[in-house]
C-alpha cells in the first residue's frame, strides 16, 4: 500500500497528461501510486497512459462525463493510499515535492495541507502573467492560497492533499464551483487542521488566453456568494476586495469629468504591478501583460461577485449552487 494515491481528473487533456506523467516519473520520492479519472473525454489519455505504465504505478479509469468533482470522487472510491493528494491536469510537479510533504508530515502530520503554485520556464508570456494575477499579494494571491495573512489557509484542488480518515468522515468533492472551497470549510468544521507547505509547490498552466480566464474568474467571483450562503462565517470583507476594486474603478472614471487626477490612484497602482512582476518575471512584456491579466482578474471576479450578490441579497432569488 502507498502512502500517497494521486488523483488526476482529465478531460480531453492528453498533451498536459504526458507533461504531469513525465514530472511524476522524476519524483525523489516514489512512495505513490496515481488514480487517472478520463470524464468521458473525447480526446482520450491511454495511449499516453500506456506509455508510462513501466514507470508508475497507474490505475486508469474511464468514465461517463460527470464533471472534475465526480471525477474525484471516483478516484477516492478506488484509490489505495493513506494519503489522498489531488493535482490538475495543467500541473507540472517538481521533483523534490513529495520528499518535501512527506518530511513535513512525519516532522508535523496534518490531515489536511495545500501548497502554493509558480510559473514554469515553458510557460508562455500570457500563461506567466496569469499565474503572476494569480498570486500575486497585489491581487488576490494572499486570499486564494499563497499566503495567509489575509485570511485562514484555504487548500486548492489543483494543489491539496488529505488523508484517508478525513475522506472516510467528511466525504468527498460536491458538484459546485468552489468545490475546493467547500471541501475545505468542511474538513475545517469537522476538527481536522489544515496547514500550507510552502515549498510543495507546483507549476499551474490556468487557462492559455485571456477570454477563458475571464470567463473562469467570473464564475470564481458568482461562486463566493454561493459559498458565504452556505457558510456564513465566510462573510469577510476581504472576499469583496475585487467588487470593491470594480466600484473605486468605476469612481475614479466618472471623477475624470471633473479631474483627469482622480485617475491616479489606479495608475499607480498599475504601475505597482508593473514594477513587481518585471522584477519577478525579468521581463517588460510580462510586466505589461501582467497588467491585463490583473485586470481581468479583478474585474471579472469582482462583476461576478456583484453580479451574484445582487441577485441573492437585494432581489432575493433563490439560491443556487454553480455547477
Amino acid at each position: 500500500m502507498p502512502f500517497f494515491s494521486i488523483i488526476i481528473p482529465v478531460y480531453n487533456r492528453p498533451d498536459e497528461i504526458e507533461e504531469l506523467l513525465e514530472s511524476l516519473t522524476a519524483q525523489t520520492c516514489k512512495d505513490f501510486d496515481i488514480v487517472l479519472v478520463e470524464d468521458g473525454s473525447t480526446i482520450p489519455c491511454d495511449q499516453v497512459v500506456a506509455r508510462y505504465n513501466d514507470k508508475l504505478e497507474i490505475h486508469y479509469y474511464y468514465k461517463p462525463n460527470e464533471g472534475r468533482s465526480i471525477a474525484r470522487n471516483y478516484g477516492m472510491e478506488r484509490a489505495d493510499g493513506r494519503y489522498f493528494v489531488f493535482f490538475d491536469s495543467d500541473c507540472i510537479i517538481p521533483p523534490s515535492y513529495f520528499a518535501t510533504v512527506k518530511e513535513q508530515l512525519d516532522r508535523q502530520y496534518s490531515d489536511c495541507y495545500g501548497g502554493p503554485d509558480a510559473a514554469h520556464d515553458s510557460f508562455s508570456q500570457v500563461q506567466k502573467a496569469i499565474n503572476y494575477s494569480m498570486t500575486s499579494f497585489l491581487t488576490t494571491g494572499g486570499i486564494r492560497g499563497g499566503g495567509q495573512k489575509l485570511d485562514k489557509f484555504t487548500p486548492r484542488s489543483f494543489n491539496m492533499g488529505f488523508s484517508r480518515q478525513v475522506y472516510e468522515k467528511v466525504g468527498g468533492y460536491k458538484n459546485m464551483t468552489g468545490e475546493d472551497i467547500d471541501l475545505s470549510m468542511r474538513i475545517r468544521k469537522a476538527g481536522f487542521e489544515s496547514r500550507l507547505i510552502p515549498d510543495a509547490f507546483v507549476y499551474h498552466k490556468r487557462r492559455v488566453d485571456f477570454r477563458k480566464f475571464w470567463r473562469q474568474v467570473h464564475v470564481f467571483g458568482q461562486a463566493r456568494v454561493d459559498l458565504m450562503r452556505l457558510y456564513p462565517e465566510q462573510r469577510k470583507l476581504v472576499y469583496t476586495l475585487p467588487a470593491l476594486f470594480v466600484i473605486a474603478v468605476v469612481l475614479m472614471l466618472a471623477g475624470m469629468f471633473i479631474t483627469p487626477w482622480s485617475i491616479a490612484p489606479l495608475v499607480i497602482y498599475l504601475a505597482a504591478i508593473f514594477v513587481v512582476s518585471w522584477v519577478i518575471n525579468k521581463s517588460p512584456v510580462i510586466a505589461a501583460l501582467s497588467i491585463v491579466a490583473s485586470l481581468i482578474q479583478l474585474i471579472g471576479y469582482g462583476t461576478g461577485f456583484l453580479k451574484s450578490f445582487f441577485a441573492q441579497y437585494i432581489l432575493r432569488k433563490e439560491f443556487k449552487s454553480r455547477y
